[in-house]
């Protein structure tokens, strides 16, 4: 043990009582940059990590999430197939503080790898449905967010204008839009507790299972269709086999679940357009444009329905997220 680690080890030791750290390795991660982390093995050969927040955003970020896994009781943890970090312990150092929490193992999923593997998708649906089947009383019991169909309406219709306003849309998608945003049916669907910000950062797997999910962050309650967008960057028979798993894991049968989830899925990359007007970054408006464009080829035929069309090539499309997460952390 060397350098930070060597100090992130002792911190470890403040904000656990009685934890001896036998050994440390690095911990990988989506949002390394953001953090000083590291695996710590003690003398019991249990495992924990241990992260301390680099910049103001990764501890805003850190600290919603430490709120989202305390709200996560044991009784709420046994009803998941999968791991979840437990809250060990923390330590102030300089202006911020160090967390400790119990280490769930696994490694990051390629999106391609939920077509080339379906017991993986399978495995990822169910581990959504599992989420979003937990009783809705924890989340509003603990004081985090509980969003009403207006609300996410609402939220999304800012977006689309925002991203009109830029006058760079393509004209077939804003029409798009426009439908959706004016079609009740599509957003008259019960709120159920979600992750929030799922995808391949926050998905562990080992071998073709779900071990673990991290980054809780965005726990609240809101549109299940959010937690499945992601998968929609990739190809089409891993959507389909996702939301069978997901429905038959007891998720919601909502006729219009796959429709909300490609209108989040299109509204990344709009979010991506506004980032790039903001920071006044040609290439991030010229990428998101492009984006936009093959959006319109892929789903916008005029016989199209909103997931008949679907291109296995747009995989670049579903990066916006960790494209909009990364930069912000860079720019935190």
């Amino acid at each position: 043990m060397a350098g930070s680690q060597f100090t992130l080890a002792a911190l470890a030791t403040t904000a656990v009582p009685g934890l001896e750290v036998t050994g440390t390795r690095t911990l990988g991660s989506v949002a390394a940059g953001d953090y000083e982390s590291a695996v710590l093995r003690d003398a019991d050969g249990a495992t924990s990590a241990i992260r301390r927040p680099r910049n103001q955003r990764a501890e805003a970020r850190q600290s919603a999430d430490l709120l989202a896994i305390r709200a996560l009781s044991a009784g709420i943890r046994s009803r998941l197939p999968f791991g979840v970090p437990e809250y060990r312990g923390q330590a102030p150092i300089g202006s911020t503080r160090a967390i400790v929490t119990s280490y769930v193992p696994g490694t990051h999923p390629a999106l391609r790898t939920l077509a080339e593997r379906p017991a993986l998708a399978t495995s990822v649906g169910g581990a959504i449905a599992a989420v979003h089947v937990l009783p809705t009383s924890f989340v509003t019991d603990a004081g985090l967010p509980s969003l009403t169909p207006f609300e996410i309406l609402r939220s999304a219709v800012s977006v689309m204008d925002r991203a009109v306003a830029t006058k760079l849309v393509p004209a077939a998608l804003q029409e798009r839009w426009e439908g959706a945003a004016r079609d009740q049916q599509l957003w008259q669907f019960t709120p159920t507790v979600v992750h929030g910000s799922m995808g391949v950062d926050a998905i562990l797997v080992e071998g073709d299972a779900v071990s673990g999910v991290l980054g809780w962050g965005e726990l609240r309650l809101g549109d299940p269709a959010k937690d499945l967008a992601w998968v929609l960057a990739g190809r089409r028979d891993a959507f389909d086999t996702v939301l069978a798993a997901y429905e038959a894991g007891g998720g919601g049968r909502d006729r219009q679940l796959a429709q909300r989830a490609r209108v989040h899925h299109e509204l990344e990359t709009a979010q991506w357009l506004l980032h790039g007007v903001q920071a006044k970054s040609t290439e991030v408006v010229d990428d998101a444009v492009a984006m936009m464009h093959r959006l319109v080829d892929a789903v916008h035929a005029p016989s199209a329905t909103p997931l008949q069309s679907v291109s296995p090539d747009t995989m670049e499309i579903g990066e916006v997220e960790q494209l909009l997460s990364s930069t912000e952390r860079r720019h935190g």
